[in-house]
């Protein structure tokens, strides 16, 4: 089966190395996705960076791959490779042109949400006042189906949310997100936002972030019971994982350059203190141990396939192609 990390990040910076995804490799992960830019990234942040990524996956096509499809996944998993995927969290990058979510795809963008947190023209953030998709964000939501896109909810509040799982013609992931109903936070989400995900043919997962999980020290016991909790509700088909690990690297500041204030993007008054710089995870190497974790949680191997990455490869093989 492949295993899938629906999200996860490295230092924004050109210099910043692919070494920590090793760890996916070691642990078995056969596909994970990488971020490459937030709203509060300027182009001339955001372009290095997959530029750098692109070079440094070119440059090691015995560890590496790029995908276009699952079936080049499937190539990676059976020749004991790495696929890794770019992520976009944010419309901003797209300069209010529909037509930028294809550039960015021909770079190896394969999954975007259209806010960060915060409101823009496109979409509403979840740390911000009640917006919904405007009438660009239809257009960005149809330009991302056409180009094959995963359109991601994550980080969007609950009328933005709901907005784009009606609008799409494709099945909607959260890549990292998770129940309200278990940790109350404004990044994770109501039964609602779950059902009409599910509604779509989508996949919600979660996230490894100790604030969202509701511990310090947050493990693979602890996500198996977030995953139990959509399972029981939308059912297992359309629970993953994305443990939204952020690397840093000694020596590399990429904070986008000035004004930048971490305050406005992540809130203190949403438990964030210093930005997201105090966040803790739950490690790489709970990969291997969530099988027996889900098992204590009442799924069967089937249906733990599917969480760990069946589900999110359906998902892809509908909106990217085979």
């Amino acid at each position: 089966m492949i295993l899938w990390e629906a999200h996860t990040c490295l230092p924004l910076h050109p210099d910043a190395t692919l070494a920590p995804l090793e760890r996916y490799r070691t642990a078995g992960v056969h596909y994970v996705s990488i971020n490459v830019g937030m709203d509060m990234n300027p182009l001339t942040q955001i372009l290095p960076v997959i530029a750098s990524f692109r070079a440094q996956i070119a440059a090691h096509p015995e560890r590496y791959l790029l995908p276009d499809t699952v079936a080049d996944i499937e190539r990676a998993r059976h020749e004991g490779k790495l696929a890794v995927g770019f992520d976009l969290e944010g419309a901003l990058p797209l300069l209010e042109r529909p037509e930028m979510v294809a550039l960015y795809r021909d770079l190896g963008v394969r999954q975007m949400h259209f806010a960060y947190n915060r409101n823009n023209s496109v979409a509403g953030g979840c740390h911000d006042e009640p917006q919904g998709l405007t009438a660009l964000g239809r257009r960005m939501v149809e330009a991302a189906n056409a180009a094959g896109v995963i359109l991601d909810c994550s980080h969007t509040e609950r009328r933005t949310t709901l907005d784009i799982l009606a609008h799409s013609a494709q099945p909607v992931v959260f890549s990292h997100a998770n129940p309200l109903a278990l940790v109350e936070h404004g990044r994770n989400i109501t039964d609602e936002q779950i059902r009409a995900c599910a509604a779509t043919g989508g996949v919600v997962c979660m996230s490894g972030v100790s604030r969202f999980l509701g511990v310090e020290e947050p493990c693979a016991t602890d996500m198996a019971r977030h995953m139990a909790y959509v399972a029981q509700l939308v059912g297992a088909e359309h629970v993953g994982l994305g443990l939204d690990i952020g690397f840093g690297q000694p020596g590399l500041d990429d904070d986008p350059p000035p004004p930048f204030d971490p305050g406005y993007w992540w809130p203190a008054s949403e438990g964030y203190g210093n930005g997201i710089r105090q966040m803790r995870y739950a490690p790489v190497d709970a990969w291997p141990q969530m099988p027996e974790a889900l098992r204590a949680v009442g799924m069967n191997d089937a249906e733990i396939a599917g969480a760990l990455g069946g589900n999110m490869a359906r998902v892809a093989r509908a909106v990217w192609g085979s």
